[in-house]
């Protein structure tokens, strides 16, 4: 939900677009569990830090793809925008969400492989983009969840980095280190082979996108995550060339 709300403002996604992303929501979660009131409660003073530390407590392991630091960004972003929804239930659940991701793939990093800091906003987009369109060609027929989850893994630490909480980004710089290396490997043996998208020019930015995909089909939500990512990343990355090469395959993820 942040990073719909987040992908359409940043954006300045036109008003058709912005509806029936709002209609998508009324229609899957608006009456599940996922949207309901949580009991009005103090705002806790130190929720940002709580959460900035409960990240950095990972250690390092490589958690399910990054979803730790993928939260914990889009958490902190959130408190930050509405602190009043910065109650201890919230902050408690949040906190306890980004510990109990499980270590996944956590392998040894390839050390011939240099990642920007994640301050150089620039660098390390543009890092995080060749990485993610490396990914889309060798998965080609396998899904693009390793596409996908390096453009959000990589563009979290990014933004977490800029908005002042470069030490958190940084306590994941071996964790995401060990993904890119996991996902330079491609595809393994057994891996299970999923039909690519059908080729389209349409794209999240259009009100025709988010209609041609139907009302039941918004899944975990990484039909929002991904073109967040991807849009941020382009913008950081000031690179007209990449960002045409990676248009010219956006339909593999989106």
């Amino acid at each position: 939900m942040i990073s719909a709300h987040l992908m359409c403002v940043d954006n300045n996604f036109k008003p058709p677009a912005r509806s029936r992303i709002a209609e998508l929501f009324r229609l899957n979660w608006g009456q599940s569990s996922l949207c309901a009131a949580f009991p009005e409660d103090d705002q806790v003073q130190d929720a940002v830090d709580r959460v900035g530390q409960s990240l950095a407590q990972g250690g390092g392991v490589l958690r399910e793809v990054g979803h730790d630091a993928i939260f914990a960004m889009h958490a902190i972003k959130g408190f930050r925008m509405l602190p009043a929804t910065a109650t201890k239930q919230r902050v408690d659940g949040i906190c306890n969400l980004i510990r109990s991701f499980k270590p996944w793939r956590d392998e040894n990093p390839d050390n011939s492989i240099e990642v920007p800091p994640f301050t150089d906003e620039v660098a390390a987009s543009r890092f995080v983009l060749r990485e993610a369109s490396t990914a889309i060609d060798q998965f080609k027929g396998f899904g693009q969840g390793f596409a996908g989850h390096m453009l959000t893994y990589g563009q979290s630490l990014i933004e977490l980095a800029a908005i002042d909480g470069a030490e958190w980004a940084e306590s994941c710089r071996t964790a995401f280190h060990k993904y890119v290396t996991v996902t330079r490997k491609g595809p393994q043996s057994g891996d299970r082979r999923i039909k690519d998208h059908q080729p389209t020019t349409l794209r999240p930015d259009d009100s025709d996108y988010w209609q041609q995909r139907g009302n039941n089909t918004l899944g975990l939500g990484h039909v929002f995550k991904y073109p967040y990512a991807y849009y941020d990343l382009i913008a950081r990355a000031e690179d007209e060339q990449l960002a045409r090469e990676l248009n010219s395959k956006a339909w593999h993820l989106f």
